[in-house]
């Protein structure tokens, strides 16, 4: 088996069923997947998958892309996306201000062909690359001696200099979930679908971190309580957090959007950041129009627009142990309107929210010491 055989499940299995790449040009395509296969043919792991990472970038789709992270090493270092910066994170935190004497923003301008969707969306998934050695090669950035030097500025101003040998390198996915969360800990999963608190004389939190149920009964059983929490709590301010959350199915969550709905004349605040992604962009776009100005958001542009390509699933890459997301559905949350591809029970819930224009921006800096209970409390309490 060699890296052929992954080009092959890219050109043969995707490329013909993912409607985004309609919009392509043929010879653009065949320029890149001509790129993947002299990498595969030299047996060029991480060059193969930085090509087949331009590749299925070209849509600008976010759901299509090739995800490196179980595929390759990078050196011991956690990096997230905060506001528009890129911060280390763990024993060294702060802004990283320069990766071997180039300045982030001009890497950052590199990398663009290599990532796919929005802007958010590219700032969520493109921190892994600062941290990947072969990436940074590819982006002209230079290393000395085999390492890599950081200049990383604190809190307190202070500019550290990190120095990391290529020789300790740890598999990637040890540090940068395939769904990134922008959490500190990369680990970090949900305990619960639908984290519940009553603020007395403040109003009803309802924190959302994810919509993807691998047992197909937590969510519905979680939403099922959220339901009956916000019809006994007609009257109060609602506040809804799906930060960092990255989708899942936004059906099962529409007996909480009805019921939200239902409770007028209440005010619902939501909580979303770059992070938000899918079906919980789906699920504010849907609240967002019955609701009105009744429904105010907080936090920063979420992770994609209202119009893309879904549904569609993963392929394991048999050679690389690469992951490749595709699409085959069409949404626009936008105009509300649908093509020949998008699934009729989606179809139906379509509705044309227009923009989701941010009543107040905010960024969320996962080093901060404050809770989201205290967070949520704070926020109620301003709304006063």
């Amino acid at each position: 088996m060699s890296l052929a055989d992954d080009l092959v499940q890219i050109r043969d299995r995707v490329l013909p069923i993912d409607p985004s790449f309609r919009r392509v040009d043929d010879a653009l395509i065949e320029r890149c997947v001509a790129d993947c296969h002299r990498s595969a043919l030299e047996g060029a792991t991480d060059a193969f998958l930085l090509s087949a990472m331009r590749l299925l970038a070209l849509p600008g789709n976010g759901h299509t892309r090739l995800i490196p992270n179980d595929a390759i090493s990078v050196l011991p270092l956690r990096f997230v996306s905060v506001g528009r910066a890129i911060h280390a994170l763990g024993a060294s935190p702060g802004e990283v201000i320069a990766v071997g004497g180039m300045p982030v923003a001009e890497i950052e301008a590199r990398a663009v062909a290599y990532l796919a969707g929005t802007r958010q969306r590219q700032r969520v998934i493109g921190p892994i690359l600062l941290a990947w050695p072969s990436a940074l090669a590819q982006l002209g950035v230079p290393s000395v001696g085999g390492a890599t030097e950081y200049l990383v500025c604190g809190k307190d101003g202070k500019i550290a200099t990190l120095t990391l040998a290529h020789d300790d390198m740890v598999p990637a996915s040890a540090l940068y979930p395939r769904n990134e969360h922008g959490r500190v800990d990369p680990s970090w999963t949900p305990k619960t679908f639908a984290e519940i608190t009553e603020w007395e004389g403040l109003g009803l939190s309802i924190r959302l971190p994810s919509f993807f149920d691998e047992s197909g009964e937590a969510l519905p059983q979680a939403i099922s309580e959220a339901v009956d929490r916000v019809r006994a709590s007609a009257s109060k301010t609602l506040l809804i957090d799906v930060r960092g959350n990255t989708g899942g199915d936004f059906l099962r969550t529409m007996p909480l959007i009805d019921a939200v709905t239902a409770a007028a004349p209440r005010r619902v605040v939501m909580l979303v950041d770059k992070f938000t992604f899918s079906a919980a962009i789906v699920f504010v776009a849907i609240l967002k129009h019955r609701l009105g100005p009744r429904l105010t958001l907080i936090g920063e542009e979420m992770g994609d627009g209202l119009t893309f390509f879904a549904e569609g699933g993963t392929v394991e890459l048999p050679r690389s142990g690469a992951v490749m997301r595709y699409s085959t559905a069409f949404h626009d949350w936008s105009t509300g309107t649908s093509d020949d591809t998008t699934p009729s029970e989606i179809a139906k819930q379509l509705v044309p929210a227009g923009d989701l224009t941010l009543d107040q921006e905010r960024t969320f800096d996962p080093t901060d010491a404050e809770t989201d209970g205290v967070l949520h409390q704070r926020i109620l309490k301003g709304l006063r």
